[in-house]
Protein backbone atom coordinates (compact mmCIF):
# COMPACT_ATOMS: atom_id res chain seq x y z
CA UNK A 1 0.00 0.00 0.00
CA UNK A 2 1.22 3.51 -0.81
CA UNK A 3 0.61 5.83 2.14
CA UNK A 4 1.02 9.59 2.48
CA UNK A 5 1.74 10.12 6.18
CA UNK A 6 1.00 13.60 7.60
CA UNK A 7 1.81 14.26 11.27
CA UNK A 8 4.44 15.83 13.52
CA UNK A 9 7.90 14.27 13.69
CA UNK A 10 9.12 15.70 17.00
CA UNK A 11 7.50 16.15 20.39
CA UNK A 12 5.80 19.55 20.37
CA UNK A 13 7.76 20.23 17.16
CA UNK A 14 11.04 20.45 19.12
CA UNK A 15 13.87 18.13 17.96
CA UNK A 16 15.49 18.59 21.37
CA UNK A 17 12.61 16.65 22.95
CA UNK A 18 13.03 13.64 20.67
CA UNK A 19 10.59 11.95 18.33
CA UNK A 20 6.86 12.46 18.85
CA UNK A 21 4.42 9.81 20.01
CA UNK A 22 2.98 9.76 16.49
CA UNK A 23 6.38 9.11 14.90
CA UNK A 24 7.35 6.38 17.37
CA UNK A 25 4.04 4.54 17.12
CA UNK A 26 1.95 5.37 14.04
CA UNK A 27 4.76 6.02 11.54
CA UNK A 28 7.06 3.27 12.77
CA UNK A 29 4.25 0.70 12.75
CA UNK A 30 3.02 1.66 9.27
CA UNK A 31 6.56 1.37 7.92
CA UNK A 32 7.33 -2.00 9.50
CA UNK A 33 3.99 -3.82 9.45
CA UNK A 34 3.41 -6.67 7.00
CA UNK A 35 7.12 -7.17 6.49
CA UNK A 36 7.75 -3.53 5.53
CA UNK A 37 5.66 -3.91 2.39
CA UNK A 38 4.06 -0.45 2.65
CA UNK A 39 5.54 2.49 0.77
CA UNK A 40 5.42 5.57 3.01
CA UNK A 41 5.69 9.17 1.79
CA UNK A 42 6.66 11.03 4.96
CA UNK A 43 5.26 14.56 5.36
CA UNK A 44 6.43 15.80 8.80
CA UNK A 45 4.22 18.81 9.53
CA UNK A 46 6.56 20.46 12.04
CA UNK A 47 9.65 20.24 9.83
CA UNK A 48 7.79 21.37 6.71
CA UNK A 49 6.16 24.28 8.53
CA UNK A 50 9.46 25.48 9.93
CA UNK A 51 11.23 25.17 6.58
CA UNK A 52 8.59 26.52 4.18
CA UNK A 53 5.96 28.42 6.18
CA UNK A 54 2.25 27.67 6.34
CA UNK A 55 1.16 28.65 2.81
CA UNK A 56 3.98 26.88 0.99
CA UNK A 57 3.73 23.81 3.22
CA UNK A 58 0.07 23.40 2.27
CA UNK A 59 0.93 23.74 -1.42
CA UNK A 60 3.61 21.08 -1.07
CA UNK A 61 1.14 18.75 0.62
CA UNK A 62 -1.27 19.13 -2.28
CA UNK A 63 1.51 18.49 -4.80
CA UNK A 64 2.57 15.36 -2.90
CA UNK A 65 -0.98 14.02 -2.76
CA UNK A 66 -1.59 14.48 -6.50
CA UNK A 67 1.87 13.57 -7.83
CA UNK A 68 2.54 10.53 -5.61
CA UNK A 69 -1.00 9.16 -6.01
CA UNK A 70 -1.17 7.38 -2.62
CA UNK A 71 -3.85 4.82 -1.82
CA UNK A 72 -4.23 6.15 1.71
CA UNK A 73 -3.54 9.51 3.37
CA UNK A 74 -3.02 9.23 7.11
CA UNK A 75 -3.35 12.41 9.17
CA UNK A 76 -2.94 13.06 12.88
CA UNK A 77 -3.73 16.74 13.32
CA UNK A 78 -3.05 18.65 16.52
CA UNK A 79 -4.76 21.90 15.49
CA UNK A 80 -4.99 24.00 12.32
CA UNK A 81 -1.57 23.10 10.87
CA UNK A 82 -3.15 22.04 7.57
CA UNK A 83 -5.75 24.10 5.70
CA UNK A 84 -9.23 22.62 5.69
CA UNK A 85 -9.45 23.44 1.98
CA UNK A 86 -6.29 21.46 1.26
CA UNK A 87 -7.58 18.35 3.03
CA UNK A 88 -10.97 18.65 1.33
CA UNK A 89 -9.32 18.89 -2.08
CA UNK A 90 -7.22 15.78 -1.41
CA UNK A 91 -10.29 13.90 -0.20
CA UNK A 92 -12.51 14.91 -3.11
CA UNK A 93 -10.09 14.90 -6.04
CA UNK A 94 -6.91 12.89 -5.41
CA UNK A 95 -8.45 9.41 -5.48
CA UNK A 96 -6.89 8.58 -2.11
CA UNK A 97 -8.80 7.59 1.01
CA UNK A 98 -8.11 10.20 3.70
CA UNK A 99 -8.20 9.37 7.41
CA UNK A 100 -7.51 11.36 10.57
CA UNK A 101 -6.76 9.76 13.94
CA UNK A 102 -8.46 12.01 16.51
CA UNK A 103 -6.53 11.46 19.72
CA UNK A 104 -8.47 13.32 22.40
CA UNK A 105 -12.19 13.07 21.67
CA UNK A 106 -12.77 12.46 25.38
CA UNK A 107 -12.33 16.23 25.83
CA UNK A 108 -11.63 17.77 22.40
CA UNK A 109 -14.60 16.61 20.35
CA UNK A 110 -16.71 19.73 20.74
CA UNK A 111 -14.03 22.33 20.09
CA UNK A 112 -11.91 20.44 17.54
CA UNK A 113 -12.91 17.09 16.07
CA UNK A 114 -16.48 17.86 15.04
CA UNK A 115 -15.29 20.93 13.11
CA UNK A 116 -12.66 18.96 11.13
CA UNK A 117 -14.22 15.52 10.60
CA UNK A 118 -16.02 16.51 7.39
CA UNK A 119 -12.67 17.09 5.66
CA UNK A 120 -11.80 13.37 5.63
CA UNK A 121 -13.12 10.22 4.01
CA UNK A 122 -12.95 8.50 7.40
CA UNK A 123 -11.99 9.40 10.97
CA UNK A 124 -10.83 7.29 13.88
CA UNK A 125 -11.67 7.97 17.52
CA UNK A 126 -10.36 6.41 20.73
CA UNK A 127 -13.50 7.45 22.64
CA UNK A 128 -16.37 4.96 22.52
CA UNK A 129 -18.82 7.68 23.54
CA UNK A 130 -17.81 9.92 20.65
CA UNK A 131 -19.35 7.78 17.89
CA UNK A 132 -22.86 8.93 18.70
CA UNK A 133 -21.60 12.53 18.86
CA UNK A 134 -20.19 12.21 15.34
CA UNK A 135 -23.48 10.75 14.14
CA UNK A 136 -25.46 13.60 15.69
CA UNK A 137 -23.11 16.04 13.98
CA UNK A 138 -24.00 14.40 10.65
CA UNK A 139 -20.78 12.44 10.21
CA UNK A 140 -21.14 8.67 9.69
CA UNK A 141 -17.72 7.43 8.56
CA UNK A 142 -16.21 7.05 12.02
CA UNK A 143 -14.18 4.07 13.24
CA UNK A 144 -13.67 3.12 16.88
CA UNK A 145 -10.01 2.36 17.45
CA UNK A 146 -7.70 2.56 20.43
CA UNK A 147 -4.17 3.03 21.60
CA UNK A 148 -2.00 -0.05 21.38
CA UNK A 149 1.56 -1.34 21.44
CA UNK A 150 4.19 -0.78 18.79
CA UNK A 151 5.69 -4.24 19.10
CA UNK A 152 8.61 -3.22 16.87
CA UNK A 153 9.66 -0.62 19.45
CA UNK A 154 8.51 -2.00 22.82
CA UNK A 155 9.63 -5.52 23.60
CA UNK A 156 10.37 -7.35 26.87
CA UNK A 157 13.93 -7.13 28.15
CA UNK A 158 15.20 -9.67 30.68
CA UNK A 159 16.44 -7.39 33.46
CA UNK A 160 16.44 -7.64 37.28
CA UNK A 161 13.53 -5.94 39.07
CA UNK A 162 15.30 -3.05 40.80
CA UNK A 163 12.30 -0.74 41.34
CA UNK A 164 9.32 -1.44 43.58
CA UNK A 165 6.86 0.81 41.71
CA UNK A 166 7.40 3.34 38.91
CA UNK A 167 5.36 5.94 37.07
CA UNK A 168 6.22 7.29 33.61
CA UNK A 169 4.19 10.35 32.59
CA UNK A 170 3.74 14.03 33.28
CA UNK A 171 2.79 15.29 36.80
CA UNK A 172 -0.35 17.14 35.78
CA UNK A 173 -3.68 17.17 37.58
CA UNK A 174 -3.66 15.38 40.95
CA UNK A 175 -0.78 13.06 40.10
CA UNK A 176 1.74 14.67 42.47
CA UNK A 177 -0.72 14.26 45.35
CA UNK A 178 -1.20 10.57 44.52
CA UNK A 179 2.55 9.98 44.35
CA UNK A 180 3.03 11.78 47.67
CA UNK A 181 0.43 9.56 49.36
CA UNK A 182 2.21 6.47 48.05
CA UNK A 183 5.48 7.76 49.48
CA UNK A 184 3.82 8.60 52.81
CA UNK A 185 2.67 4.97 52.98
CA UNK A 186 6.32 3.94 53.07
CA UNK A 187 6.45 2.71 49.46
CA UNK A 188 9.48 3.56 47.32
CA UNK A 189 8.19 5.00 44.02
CA UNK A 190 10.26 6.44 41.16
CA UNK A 191 8.83 8.84 38.54
CA UNK A 192 10.01 9.91 35.10
CA UNK A 193 8.60 12.40 32.61
CA UNK A 194 8.67 16.09 31.86
CA UNK A 195 7.99 17.92 35.13
CA UNK A 196 9.51 15.31 37.47
CA UNK A 197 13.06 15.78 38.87
CA UNK A 198 14.31 12.76 36.89
CA UNK A 199 13.07 14.40 33.68
CA UNK A 200 11.93 13.04 30.35
CA UNK A 201 13.23 9.71 29.02
CA UNK A 202 13.40 8.26 25.52
CA UNK A 203 11.55 5.16 24.31
CA UNK A 204 14.42 2.75 24.95
CA UNK A 205 14.84 3.99 28.52
CA UNK A 206 11.09 3.74 29.07
CA UNK A 207 11.05 0.09 28.01
CA UNK A 208 13.95 -0.74 30.33
CA UNK A 209 12.17 0.91 33.26
CA UNK A 210 8.93 -0.99 32.55
CA UNK A 211 10.94 -4.22 32.60
CA UNK A 212 12.92 -3.32 35.73
CA UNK A 213 9.84 -2.44 37.80
CA UNK A 214 7.96 -4.87 39.98
CA UNK A 215 4.88 -2.66 39.54
CA UNK A 216 4.10 -0.05 36.87
CA UNK A 217 1.56 2.57 37.90
CA UNK A 218 -1.05 3.78 35.40
CA UNK A 219 -2.94 7.07 35.90
CA UNK A 220 -5.64 7.86 33.36
CA UNK A 221 -6.71 11.43 34.10
CA UNK A 222 -6.56 13.58 30.95
CA UNK A 223 -3.91 16.24 30.49
CA UNK A 224 -4.71 19.83 31.29
CA UNK A 225 -6.82 19.21 34.38
CA UNK A 226 -5.53 22.41 35.98
CA UNK A 227 -8.12 25.18 35.92
CA UNK A 228 -6.58 28.43 34.68
CA UNK A 229 -4.96 27.61 31.32
CA UNK A 230 -7.85 25.48 29.99
CA UNK A 231 -10.31 28.17 31.07
CA UNK A 232 -8.34 30.86 29.24
CA UNK A 233 -8.44 28.70 26.09
CA UNK A 234 -12.20 29.13 25.99
CA UNK A 235 -11.56 32.68 24.82
CA UNK A 236 -8.04 32.57 23.33
CA UNK A 237 -6.16 30.06 21.17
CA UNK A 238 -2.59 29.44 20.08
CA UNK A 239 -2.42 28.87 16.33
CA UNK A 240 -0.01 26.88 14.14
CA UNK A 241 2.37 29.88 14.08
CA UNK A 242 2.59 30.04 17.87
CA UNK A 243 0.68 33.32 18.08
CA UNK A 244 -2.21 33.73 20.51
CA UNK A 245 -5.47 35.04 19.05
CA UNK A 246 -8.95 35.66 20.36
CA UNK A 247 -11.41 32.83 19.77
CA UNK A 248 -14.49 33.44 17.66
CA UNK A 249 -17.38 34.01 20.15
CA UNK A 250 -19.35 31.43 18.15
CA UNK A 251 -16.87 28.82 19.44
CA UNK A 252 -17.09 29.76 23.12
CA UNK A 253 -19.86 27.25 23.89
CA UNK A 254 -17.97 24.38 22.22
CA UNK A 255 -14.81 25.41 24.07
CA UNK A 256 -16.69 25.47 27.36
CA UNK A 257 -18.01 21.93 26.73
CA UNK A 258 -14.46 20.74 26.12
CA UNK A 259 -13.30 22.52 29.27
CA UNK A 260 -15.89 20.62 31.32
CA UNK A 261 -14.81 17.29 29.77
CA UNK A 262 -11.14 17.57 30.75
CA UNK A 263 -11.49 15.68 34.02
CA UNK A 264 -12.86 12.58 32.33
CA UNK A 265 -10.51 9.61 32.59
CA UNK A 266 -8.97 8.51 29.33
CA UNK A 267 -7.40 5.25 28.13
CA UNK A 268 -3.67 5.79 27.62
CA UNK A 269 -0.93 4.27 25.51
CA UNK A 270 0.74 3.19 28.76
CA UNK A 271 -2.17 0.79 29.35
CA UNK A 272 -0.87 -1.26 26.40
CA UNK A 273 2.86 -0.46 26.47
CA UNK A 274 3.45 -1.80 29.99
CA UNK A 275 1.81 -5.22 29.41
CA UNK A 276 3.46 -5.29 25.97
CA UNK A 277 6.83 -5.17 27.71
CA UNK A 278 5.67 -7.96 30.02
CA UNK A 279 5.40 -5.43 32.82
CA UNK A 280 2.92 -5.64 35.68
CA UNK A 281 0.31 -2.86 35.35
CA UNK A 282 -1.58 -1.42 38.33
CA UNK A 283 -3.92 1.27 37.04
CA UNK A 284 -7.12 3.16 37.68
CA UNK A 285 -9.98 2.46 35.29
CA UNK A 286 -11.61 4.15 32.31
CA UNK A 287 -14.81 3.63 30.34
CA UNK A 288 -13.07 1.29 27.91
CA UNK A 289 -10.25 -0.45 29.79
CA UNK A 290 -12.17 -3.61 30.72
CA UNK A 291 -12.95 -4.12 27.02
CA UNK A 292 -9.24 -4.75 26.42
CA UNK A 293 -7.94 -6.49 29.56
CA UNK A 294 -9.37 -8.70 32.29
CA UNK A 295 -8.97 -7.17 35.72
CA UNK A 296 -7.30 -9.53 38.17
CA UNK A 297 -5.88 -11.80 35.48
CA UNK A 298 -4.07 -9.59 32.92
CA UNK A 299 -3.83 -6.26 34.75
CA UNK A 300 -4.89 -4.96 38.16
CA UNK A 301 -7.31 -2.04 38.53
CA UNK A 302 -7.47 0.06 41.70
CA UNK A 303 -10.55 1.99 42.84
CA UNK A 304 -9.00 4.83 44.85
CA UNK A 305 -5.70 5.80 46.50
CA UNK A 306 -6.37 3.61 49.55
CA UNK A 307 -6.97 0.63 47.27
CA UNK A 308 -3.89 1.54 45.22
CA UNK A 309 -1.66 1.48 48.29
CA UNK A 310 -3.19 -1.77 49.54
CA UNK A 311 -2.74 -3.54 46.20
CA UNK A 312 0.79 -2.18 45.79
CA UNK A 313 1.82 -3.69 49.11
CA UNK A 314 0.08 -6.98 48.30
CA UNK A 315 1.71 -7.48 44.90
CA UNK A 316 5.14 -6.41 46.10
CA UNK A 317 4.93 -9.39 48.45
CA UNK A 318 3.44 -11.88 45.94
CA UNK A 319 6.00 -12.17 43.18
CA UNK A 320 4.70 -15.37 41.56
CA UNK A 321 1.15 -14.05 41.25
CA UNK A 322 2.47 -10.73 39.97
CA UNK A 323 4.56 -12.38 37.28
CA UNK A 324 1.68 -14.60 36.15
CA UNK A 325 -0.52 -11.54 35.64
CA UNK A 326 2.25 -9.73 33.76
CA UNK A 327 2.69 -12.72 31.44
CA UNK A 328 -1.06 -12.96 30.79
CA UNK A 329 -1.19 -9.24 30.01
CA UNK A 330 1.69 -9.64 27.58
CA UNK A 331 0.03 -12.56 25.80
CA UNK A 332 -3.23 -10.60 25.38
CA UNK A 333 -1.38 -7.52 24.10
CA UNK A 334 0.64 -9.34 21.45
CA UNK A 335 -2.40 -11.28 20.30
CA UNK A 336 -4.87 -8.38 20.07
CA UNK A 337 -3.46 -4.95 20.89
CA UNK A 338 -0.66 -3.91 18.54
CA UNK A 339 -0.76 -0.93 16.18
CA UNK A 340 -0.25 -3.34 13.31
CA UNK A 341 -3.55 -4.99 14.24
CA UNK A 342 -5.25 -1.61 14.78
CA UNK A 343 -4.27 -0.47 11.28
CA UNK A 344 -5.32 -3.78 9.74
CA UNK A 345 -8.76 -3.33 11.33
CA UNK A 346 -8.98 0.22 9.98
CA UNK A 347 -7.93 -0.85 6.48
CA UNK A 348 -10.56 -3.61 6.46
CA UNK A 349 -13.36 -1.21 7.40
CA UNK A 350 -12.23 1.32 4.81
CA UNK A 351 -11.96 -1.39 2.15
CA UNK A 352 -8.24 -1.14 1.45
CA UNK A 353 -7.54 -4.80 2.26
Amino acid sequence: MKILYVATKYEYGDPGLGFSFEHCNFYDSLVKMNGESNQIIYFPIDEMLKKYGWEEMNKKLLRAAFSEKPDFCFFCLLSDEIKMEAIEEITQKSGAVTFNWFCDDHWRFDNFSKHWAHCFSWVGTTDSLAVEKYHRAGYKNVIITSWALNQFLCQPVDLPKIYDIVFVGQPHGNRKKIIKKIENAGIDIKCWGRGWPAGRINSDEMVRIFCQAKINLGLTNSSGTAFLKPFIRIFFQKNYDGKVRAQDPKRWLDNFKSFLSRKRKQLKGRNFEVPGCRGFLLTDSTDELKNYYEDGKEIIIFKDVKDLISKTKYYLEHEKEREQIAQAGYNRTIKEHTYEKRFEEIFKVIGLI
